[in-house]
C-alpha cells in the first residue's frame, strides 16, 4: 500500500481513524442513523444524554469524514435530515463485531478492573 502521508497528512491510518470515530459519541450516533434518517431533534432523542452542542460537533465532524450526509430542505422552518453514507454504512459491520465482542467481554473486563484496581478513577 502507497505512504498516504505526504497527500493526507496522517502517517497510521488506524490511529487516523480511531481518533476521529473512538470518542464518546460517534459509535452512538452511527448505530441511531444505521436503520433511520433523523432530524437533529429527533437524533437528540434518540441518543439521549448527549448535549445539543455536542450532537453539532459531531454531526460536524461525521460529516466532514463522510460517514454522514447532512441534506437541507429549503422549507419554513428549515428542515434537516441526517443520514448515513455508502461510507456510514460500510463502518456498520466492523462496529457490529466490536459491540458484540464488548458485550461478550464487558464482564471480565469489569471483574480485571477490580482486581487489578482502576487507577483511571485516581488519575494515576
Amino acid at each position: 500500500m502507497a505512504n498516504n502521508y505526504a497527500e493526507f497528512g496522517h502517517p497510521c491510518p488506524i490511529r487516523d481513524v480511531l481518533d476521529r470515530i473512538g470518542d464518546q459519541w460517534s459509535l452512538l450516533i452511527l448505530e441511531s442513523l444505521a436503520n433511520e434518517t433523523y432530524r437533529f431533534n429527533a437524533l437528540h432523542r434518540e441518543i439521549g444524554d448527549i448535549s445539543r452542542q455536542m450532537l453539532t460537533v459531531t454531526l460536524k465532524r461525521l460529516e466532514f469524514d463522510g460517514y454522514i450526509s447532512r441534506t437541507v430542505f429549503a422549507e419554513v422552518p428549515t428542515r434537516v435530515e441526517y443520514r448515513l453514507t455508502a461510507l456510514g454504512e460500510s463502518f456498520l459491520q466492523p462496529l457490529r463485531q466490536l459491540v458484540e465482542w464488548a458485550d461478550t467481554h464487558h464482564e471480565a473486563i469489569c471483574y480485571a478492573r477490580k482486581i487489578n484496581g482502576d487507577s483511571s478513577l485516581s488519575g494515576q
